[in-house]
């Protein structure tokens, strides 16, 4: 299995393993970019210039579309996992995953640079909400559902409100123009996968970064004359914490080694991905709740560090379908199986 999603708040980030030098160049660019932040966050957030700029230059931001990038889900992971670690407000994973993929699938040519973004809806639709970063990308890719099938556009919106995520991330409502659409046979349901693959491994960054926090909070704060890490419950809720979040980076890798060994269209990533959906969905509230429960009164608003993992996190969770209605899916899954139970569950069949 690939490890691209280590170095969680009890692995180093540095070391010689697999990925080494791309995810230290991806902390420090997500570093550097909240560090500069600090202070100017709004909402919705600002599409982060600089940083997106960083990541064009190292050549970052179509890694698995390009096929000249030379790399792929596993590289494209360990990146994800960084920025959302550090609250990076870029579309990387709508560009790289989404927006690239699709459009040449569908033969349709995309800018070469810039941010890219996806926009999906129901047949015959001329308004999209939920569209991220659409005020500021090079180029919007429109998916009309139809069944299993996709009908495919490059757009250039009428009208665009602007809105926002849980998180503070653009989420806009476009209004769509006459346009030519191409249609894209069995293409939905790989284009959710991706998806909900991007969003479980940016969910597990803000995790991460939740659970850093919370540790150094408790370190730094002082109660009855002694750091709150001092007691044992303060003790018991960081453990079971770093417990959940370990639950979680495991789930995750597993999609993200089934991406890399077998591909998104891939009966073995359906089912990883699917895994680490209803895996995700069920770690991030509780981390959540007892990251804020450690911070007291204090990182409940946009201003503090805290709110932009938590309230991100909890934002992903739900893209791309929610916790049931992947958790169902499992359970379809497993029913349709025709083997032995103890295969499907540990995902050797």
């Amino acid at each position: 299995m690939t490890r691209a999603l280590t170095g969680g708040v009890f692995g180093p980030l540095g070391g010689t393993g697999d990925f080494a030098d791309l995810r230290r160049l991806a902390e420090d660019i997500g570093a550097r970019s909240f560090h500069e932040r600090i202070g100017h966050r709004t909402l919705p957030d600002e599409f982060d210039a600089a940083a997106w700029a960083h990541l064009q230059d190292a050549g970052l931001t179509r890694l698995t579309s390009d096929p000249e990038s030379g790399g792929g889900p596993s590289e494209l992971a360990a990146i994800l996992r960084a920025l959302a670690r550090h609250a990076v407000t870029v579309p990387l994973a709508e560009t790289d995953v989404l927006a690239s993929w699709l459009a040449a699938r569908a033969g349709l040519e995309v800018p070469d640079t810039g941010p890219l973004t996806i926009a999906i809806g129901p047949g015959g639709a001329s308004t999209i909400g939920e569209v991220p970063y659409a005020a500021t990308a090079a180029a919007v890719v429109v998916a009309l559902r139809d069944g299993a099938a996709l009908q495919v556009a490059i757009a250039h919106p009428t009208s665009i409100a602007g809105g926002h995520n849980l998180g503070g991330e653009p989420r806009d409502t476009i209004g769509l123009p006459p346009t030519t659409f191409v249609t894209v046979d069995g293409a939905a349901e790989e284009l959710a996968r991706r998806g909900a693959w991007a969003r479980c491994v940016q969910a597990l960054g803000a995790l991460d970064a939740a659970v850093e926090f919370s540790v150094a909070h408790t370190r730094e704060r002082e109660q009855f004359g002694r750091p709150l890490s001092a007691f044992q419950a303060v003790q018991h809720t960081l453990a079971s914490m770093a417990g959940e979040v370990e639950r979680a980076r495991a789930a995750t890798e597993l999609a993200v080694a089934a991406v890399a060994d077998h591909g998104f269209e891939s009966a073995q990533a359906d089912y990883a991905v699917t895994v680490a959906k209803v895996v995700l969905g069920r770690v991030v509230p509780p981390v959540v709740t007892a990251a804020h429960q450690l911070h007291g009164a204090i990182g409940v608003t946009i201003e503090h560090q805290l709110w932009l993992a938590t309230m991100r996190a909890r934002s992903w969770i739900d893209e791309f379908g929610d916790t049931a209605s992947h958790a169902r899916r499992l359970g379809r899954l497993a029913l349709a199986y025709d083997g032995d139970p103890w295969d499907f569950i540990v995902g050797s069949s």
